[in-house]
């Protein structure tokens, strides 16, 4: 029983090691690459489409709608960053029906790396959005003592964002492989489907989380509302009468 997949090497040469969250991560993007290249191909705008532009279809635009009910204006500037994490970790969890495979996610390094890349677009966005005097000066409200305390904030909750993702996957793993050792025959099915939606409830997590975490940084006045889920406010301009 692995506790993760950097524990499975399949090369090594001195220091340098090639384990199976690394392999199994090229993978994922690999299928993911490929999978993206081949259903987008043949895309088309009449109303006879293929199943799988339709799929296509239905994956980004619940995605859309997602960003958009948790707080930012406009989701097709978010989607491409968004949507990505969302399928690379739903896919990472999801393709563990294969035999042999391993979730990089199960790796704390994966994970760190996720919560990194989350990390570095909060700034980018809310620089974007507000200016980098504005965004910077956010870290001082209230008041400008809260500085330190914003700055450790930022921190811990990148750190938190990586633990919880690794940590869930990790636990789902050792449970899994507790209960096959003690009952074979009766848990092996109903325990991997319960896998596969914890997986995508973890993939749906980080995904609000990361979205949550950029509508804070690009919000406009420190007046603004703080994005909430399922939110239907709508801006009207006024009227001249």
């Amino acid at each position: 029983m692995h506790l993760s997949p950097d524990d499975i090497i399949f090369w090594q040469y001195g220091i340098i090691k090639l384990n199976a969250t690394i392999v199994f991560t090229w993978v994922l993007m690999l299928v993911l690459t490929l999978g993206a290249k081949l259903i987008t191909r043949n895309l088309t705008g009449q109303l006879n489409r293929s199943r799988w532009q339709n799929l296509l279809e239905i994956i980004v635009t619940s995605i859309e709608q997602q960003i958009k009910s948790i707080g930012l204006r406009h989701p097709r500037r978010y989607i491409g960053f968004l949507g990505s994490l969302f399928l690379f970790v739903a896919c990472a969890n999801l393709f563990t029906l294969f035999p042999g495979y391993e979730p990089p996610t199960g790796s704390l390094s994966t994970t760190l790396a996720l919560a990194l890349c989350v990390f570095l677009a909060v700034p980018i966005y809310g620089i974007y959005q507000k200016g980098i005097f504005n965004y910077l000066a956010s870290y001082t409200e209230p008041v400008w003592m809260m500085l330190p305390f914003n700055i450790i904030g930022e921190l811990s909750r990148t750190l938190a964002l990586a633990v919880r993702l690794f940590g869930n996957v990790m636990s789902g793993s050792m449970i899994m492989a507790i209960l096959l050792v003690i009952s074979p025959y009766i848990f092996p099915l109903v325990m991997t489907a319960l896998g596969l939606l914890t997986g995508m409830v973890q993939a749906y997590i980080f995904f609000v989380l990361a979205a949550v975490y950029i509508a804070a940084a690009t919000q406009t006045s420190a007046g603004q509302s703080k994005p909430v889920a399922n939110s239907s406010v709508q801006l009207h301009s006024p009227t001249k009468k």
